[in-house]
């Protein structure tokens, strides 16, 4: 990567207003004249679960195109960057509707600036994602991520049966009975890296029911060489879609994640999903992280 393509990376993490929260990932807004290795050099260098380049820019028109990617690689889409990115650009060019082209399709994006937030002013921005889409998981799918996990058959919810769910990647959802087992996660990276890989799954989305409308939730992430999100758009627009083909969604169709906390990085995701459309809405804030210089892999920038 040569000085003139080197470019400016700012960092936000998304779904939270505290810079110790939240799920942290690296924007670039001016991606233009990066290959596909000068980008997965830049998410490498930076270390971020995610992060989002934006390689085409209409400010007129408040479209982009944008990719992602881990540290490893490209990623067809990432909820958490994606709510970075417009919290970014909306501070840059004022709040209001905004659409990005991504690898899985249009993402409309509302950004709102809510003078009650704290603090003051803080940026919202509600994702609408791709139709989503949920199956059962088979038992040879099951019995493979719960080996990785350490898990048994009796952790499970049987309220909540797994299900592979499309919100824009693949996420197996494993719904556990007790906030305990939850807590407690600790599995074998290389071995559900393995899982995941044979499956196509982007991370798990491991969650415990506390109520109608308030989930807690995991994800491992080991394909994308990050042992866990903190927070994760695309499953929860996926976690949508899931307790729609369930017949469990709340009777408002609004509920909460709480994601992160067992990280020590609370993070609150708010996700809408309705019986008559098949995208989920998931809301959720972003603040940048001062003080942070960036690396391309090559030397700091």
């Amino acid at each position: 990567m040569s000085l003139m393509t080197r470019p400016d990376i700012l960092r936000y993490t998304a779904f939270t207003t505290d810079p110790a929260g939240g799920n942290p990932a690296g924007v670039v807004l001016d991606a233009a004249a990066l290959d596909d290795a000068a980008m997965l050099a830049t998410a490498a260098g930076i270390g971020y679960s995610e992060t989002a380049f934006v390689t085409v820019a209409d400010r007129a028109a408040r479209r982009f195109r944008l990719r992602y990617f881990s540290p490893l690689a490209e990623v067809a889409f990432c909820g958490h960057a994606t709510v970075a990115t417009a919290v970014a650009l909306a501070e840059r060019i004022g709040p209001g509707p905004l659409l990005f082209d991504t690898p899985v399709g249009e993402i409309a994006v509302d950004t709102a600036q809510d003078a009650s937030a704290e603090p003051e002013g803080s940026v919202t921005a509600t994702l609408t994602s791709v139709p989503t889409r949920s199956r059962p998981a088979s038992d040879t799918e099951v019995s493979a991520s719960l080996a990785a996990l350490h898990w048994s058959p009796g952790d499970l919810d049987p309220a909540l049966p797994p299900h592979v769910a499309f919100g824009g990647n693949e996420h197996l959802v494993l719904a556990v009975a007790t906030r305990e087992r939850l807590a407690a996660l600790d599995y074998d990276f290389d071995a559900l890296a393995e899982v995941m890989r044979r499956h196509g799954w982007t991370t798990l989305q491991l969650v415990w029911r506390e109520a109608a409308e308030l989930f807690h939730a995991r994800d491992p992430f080991p394909i994308g060489g990050v042992v866990e999100d903190p927070a994760t758009g695309a499953a929860a627009a996926a976690l949508g879609g899931y307790l729609r083909a369930l017949g469990a969604l709340p009777p408002a169709g609004a509920f909460t994640i709480r994601q992160g906390q067992d990280l020590g990085r609370p993070s609150l995701l708010r996700v809408e999903a309705s019986t008559t459309d098949p995208r989920v809405r998931v809301s959720g804030q972003a603040v940048a992280i001062a003080g942070v210089r960036a690396s391309t892999g090559e030397g700091d920038v």
